[in-house]
């Protein structure tokens, strides 16, 4: 073929939210052979993919190899060389190589060549990204006409401030705007992106396609969620949510420019949905793209590693999740009753291992160390780590990775042990908060999420939503004999981690002056915890690690 075949007032564009995998240009590649051969098949004359596929996005200090820039450069051409066939063109994003440094890239390809590279200008350095660091910026870009069709591609950061790249697109005569995107999932992040996509289309009057990746990569989960804006604002397309899937669209030339003329309208999950979604997903990727075969966690029967076990179920199924029950004196016949109905009702092994032995072989050895001391914390942490040490073994026996089980409220605090209930690779639920876990096990009682591998019903016993939860660590415990009633501590934790707020502020909102200085205070305390924490999903606008870095030598308080 070659490319002055030109469209006439048709344009069918497959936009592929696809999940590549970071490092595995091979397998990325075969992804967007995949992809194109899909759209093929549906008459698409252009492919969109995403940002940085053909590397994974974001595949960090990967890109100071100068041999992995020439994989991803092959990688290209190869692809570029397969449009020769007639088919569809194809966008797609790479790490690139150029005269003044390396470029967060995208490649528009046809007939059998590499038609244009576009340089991302707008690099992106806060939150979780940290492009300044490895990539250069390219310069101004003007459109790339395809077949007769002048296209803008900004890339991902570029609609969302204010640079003037779409505006000047449309007036050296882009006539339509195709966007590659590797847009990280928060809660309420799709409407965030709608606002950001419709200010572009209302400064350009240019109709806007939004491609975004899908899939986990470590802590960062891609949610997918694709769209299109009409040039009149109007809604041209949505696609689905945390699902891998290529849709072809159907644009017409108008009088007043390009205008869509058929794609899907998908459901967006609500928050609990979504939220859990995005862990199942986030832990999936996390699981499968390291190679482990099976999951281990332990079963306690409280609500954390209740929720962990089903997103676990959920994403891997129940032949590839293992649970242990590791009781003490202290559990509660309660708690054997509500961890085995859990197992049960999940379908996943369950063992029991009682760590009273190996717990009394620890006190043992060290009573005369110990003699004269009071019995207290220490003590309790020696079963915590305990059971995390059987965790671990059992971890290096059977090659399964331990799943790690703490909510963002203790990890903000510090109410965890490390190298005890902390041990493990992966930890699903770090970014969700006490009561919004709550908020994800009664949801999942009541559904059973698209692609789950779970069963239906009530996967969470209901007793374990109901009682006070404890670490079960001496007699009578619960979690209150420590902390502020988990909803008053959320509210303040939100404030001071994810708002920034000060203390006089959230003193203003009805909390207890003290309480917000100690939980404060706990916070600051607790970062060199969060230091040697496992890597977790990704939920909230600020999590902990890629979001928020704070010192862990810091004396500063509010006060």
């Amino acid at each position: 073929m070659s490319d002055t075949k030109k469209i006439s007032d048709v344009l069918r564009i497959a936009v592929a939210q696809f999940n590549p995998t970071v490092g595995d240009v091979t397998g990325n590649l075969a992804k967007a052979r995949a992809a194109r051969a899909e759209a093929a098949g549906q008459g698409a004359d252009l492919l969109l993919l995403t940002e940085l596929f053909i590397s994974g996005y974001p595949p960090e200090d990967l890109v100071l190899k100068p041999a992995f820039l020439k994989a991803c450069m092959q990688a290209v051409e190869a692809l570029a060389a397969d449009t020769a066939d007639g088919g569809p063109g194809v966008i797609v994003g790479f790490p690139r190589q150029g005269d003044k440094g390396r470029h967060n890239s995208v490649a528009i390809l046809d007939g059998g060549k590499i038609l244009a590279f576009r340089d991302k200008i707008d690099l992106p350095n806060y939150g979780e990204f940290d492009e300044k660091r490895v990539f250069v910026e390219g310069e101004m870009p003007g459109p790339v006409n395809f077949r007769g069709v002048r296209i803008g591609v900004p890339i991902c950061e570029e609609i969302w401030n204010d640079l003037g790249i779409c505006e000047t697109l449309a007036e050296t005569g882009a006539e339509i705007l195709l966007v590659p995107n590797g847009s990280p999932y928060y809660r309420g992040k799709v409407d965030v992106r709608h606002q950001v996509a419709l200010r572009q289309v209302i400064e350009t009057g240019l109709p806007l396609v939004f491609a975004n990746q899908l899939g986990g990569q470590d802590e960062l989960v891609f949610d997918g969620a694709s769209f299109a804006f009409n040039g009149d604002k109007s809604l041209a397309f949505q696609m689905s949510q945390f699902e891998e899937t290529l849709s072809v669209t159907t644009w017409k030339r108008m009088p007043d420019g390009w205008r869509c003329d058929g794609g899907p309208m998908s459901r967006i999950p609500e928050h609990e949905e979504a939220d859990y979604r995005a862990c199942v997903l986030g832990f999936r990727d996390y699981v499968n793209k390291n190679g482990f075969k099976s999951v281990v966690l332990g079963l306690s029967g409280g609500i954390d590693s209740a929720l962990c076990a089903a997103i676990a179920v959920d994403a891997l199924g129940e032949e590839r999740v293992r649970t242990l029950m590791l009781p003490y004196r202290y559990t509660s016949e309660e708690s054997f009753a509500d961890a085995e109905a859990c197992a049960k009702a999940l379908g996943c092994h369950y063992d029991i291992v009682p760590i009273s032995d190996p717990v009394e072989g620890f006190l043992s050895a060290l009573s005369e160390m110990f003699e004269g001391t009071e019995s207290g914390i220490t003590e309790e942490n020696l079963q915590s780590r305990t059971r995390g040490t059987i965790l671990m073994a059992v971890s290096n026996k059977f090659g399964s990775m331990v799943v790690t089980t703490g909510n963002k409220s203790e990890m903000s605090v510090g109410y965890a042990t490390l190298y005890g209930d902390m041990n493990g690779g992966f930890n699903p639920i770090k970014d969700l908060y006490k009561m919004q876990v709550y908020g994800l096990s009664a949801w999942r009682n009541g559904h059973v999420p698209p692609g789950a591998l779970g069963p239906s019903g009530e996967v969470i016993p209901a007793n374990i939503l109901s009682k006070a939860p404890s670490a079960e660590l001496r007699p009578n415990q619960t979690d209150q004999d420590s902390l502020p009633p988990y909803p008053v501590l959320d509210d303040i934790l939100e404030c001071l981690v994810e708002k920034e707020m000060g203390v006089d502020e959230i003193v203003a909102r009805g909390h207890d002056i003290a309480t917000v200085h100690r939980v404060e205070h706990l916070l600051y305390l607790a970062e060199y915890k969060r230091r040697q924490s496992a890597p977790g999903v990704k939920i909230t606008k600020k999590n902990f690690g890629r979001d928020r870095r704070y010192p862990i030598t810091n004396r500063f308080r509010d006060r």
